[in-house]
């Protein structure tokens, strides 16, 4: 009994599926970093950090995030969709979360 495997990336070719990949990491993975940040610096500040060193502590750690992400989205071998709704979805919902907790603090 014989199996077919369907692959949710782009046909083209290992080059247009590459470049689909790496498009993914780097703005999925900027989106994500981007709501980290946003998130991180917003939870630190309202845990009692002062902005700047909450701002560049988040900064810093947004960087090993997106090369992490970025990593894992060129070498994932999950569908192509999976990899842009968890980098961009997770992106939004921690911009959101962010957005959020700083509405709170007043």
């Amino acid at each position: 009994m014989s199996s077919i495997r369907v692959t949710p990336i782009p046909s083209g070719g290992p080059r247009l599926q590459l470049a689909a990949r790496v498009a993914a990491g780097v703005f999925g993975g900027y989106a994500f970093s981007w709501g980290f940040i946003a998130l991180a610096t917003a939870a630190l500040f309202r845990a009692g950090m002062g902005f700047h060193d909450a701002e560049f502590l988040s900064s810093a750690l947004g960087l090993l995030v997106f090369l992490s992400l970025f990593l894992w989205a060129v070498a994932s071998r999950r569908s192509l969709l999976r990899v842009w709704l968890t980098l961009a979805g997770g992106g939004a919902a921690m911009a959101a979360a962010g957005s959020l907790l700083q509405a709170g603090i007043t």
